[in-house]
């Protein structure tokens, strides 16, 4: 019996690493895949994940499935997408102040975006709107200027919370126009956008979402931040036209944990260039809230995280800001 037994185990031994070997040259993917999110339902980022996800399962043959991880202005999404097996079945889909800014404010993080990440892919961009509550005496950008200018006490004006891109914009348009104004804090865009059109506050930077409440004149538009007009408010100055080089663009991205295969990335990326390319997805991603595909070369891509790294990084430093 025992006889037996050692000379089945060779063969035993010979199926199993046929199988293992199998499964290790089974076309990618054979299964679904998981989106990490790194913020609640809702959102513009988890609608721009969600077009995308829907497109690229199809595209793949497999689900690509969201799983919103929200909190800690995306460090719990980002830390899970690091921890997790690098095999391509699992990607992080973040908006820029993950990527560029957070590195700056938590620096005691137990982990690296720029070493423990790889960018696979961009995938849309956008422009913040500077909008004022109707009631404030400014018909345009240049009244709003002098009018902050001679404000006493400051005017006040809201974000997405301390370290949102709403802040930052403001911020450096502040130093740039030499004017003074006061942080109010959200947790959240949305709220901040409500508490401007209820007049607790005097201006707020929003998407493009923001739109229908232009529309209805619960807000009013003054300028964008893009480095060109937005087709959604192309009567609108960019403000880089009064304060030259001044830009925030908006953008969200893909990436995976480090040590993921090279021909994964690659099969990724191309099938998200593919679906982006797509009419049908453009147009879902502008009903979205104004968003444009963005589709870069991994060089153009790395570019764009390494100059948004610096420029935010050195103005978190420069405020002071501190994680909440």
């Amino acid at each position: 019996m025992r006889r037996r037994s050692l000379l089945a185990a060779p063969a035993a031994l010979g199926f199993g690493m046929a199988q293992a070997q199998a499964q290790a040259q089974a076309p990618y993917p054979d299964r679904p895949l998981r989106m990490l999110v790194t913020i609640p339902p809702g959102g513009a980022p988890d609608v721009a994940a969600r077009i995308l996800a829907q497109r690229l399962g199809e595209r793949l043959g497999q689900p690509v499935v969201i799983e919103n991880r929200a909190g800690s202005n995306g460090q719990i999404a980002t830390e899970a997408a690091v921890r997790s097996r690098p095999d391509g079945y699992t990607l992080l889909f973040a908006q820029d102040t993950v990527i560029a800014v957070n590195p700056a404010i938590y620096e005691r993080a137990p982990f690296n975006v720029s070493t423990d990440l790889i960018p696979v892919a961009s995938v849309a961009a956008n422009q913040f709107v500077l909008s004022v509550n109707p009631s404030l005496p400014v018909r345009n950008f240049e009244e709003f200027i002098a009018l902050a200018r001679r404000s006493d006490p400051p005017l006040a004006y809201a974000s997405g919370g301390s370290g949102s891109q709403h802040q930052l914009a403001m911020e450096m348009l502040m130093r740039r126009a030499g004017i003074d104004m006061l942080h109010v804090p959200f947790r959240g865009g949305t709220p901040a956008v409500t508490a401007t059109v209820a007049g607790d506050t005097a201006a707020v930077f929003s998407g493009t979402s923001s739109a229908p409440l232009i529309q209805q004149g619960r807000l009013r538009a003054i300028a964008v931040t893009g480095p060109k007009r937005s087709p959604a408010f192309p009567d609108l100055p960019r403000i880089g036209e009064f304060f030259p080089s001044y830009e925030v663009l908006i953008w969200l991205g893909v990436f995976a944990p480090a040590g993921t295969p090279a021909p994964v990335i690659a099969k990724l990326r191309e099938e998200i260039n593919a679906s982006l390319a797509e009419p049908a997805v453009k147009g879902r991603l502008e009903a979205a809230g104004g968003l444009e595909p963005l589709i870069t070369t991994p060089e153009g891509f790395a570019e764009l995280i390494r100059h948004d790294t610096e420029k935010y990084g050195a103005l978190v430093r420069e405020i002071g800001i501190k994680p909440e």
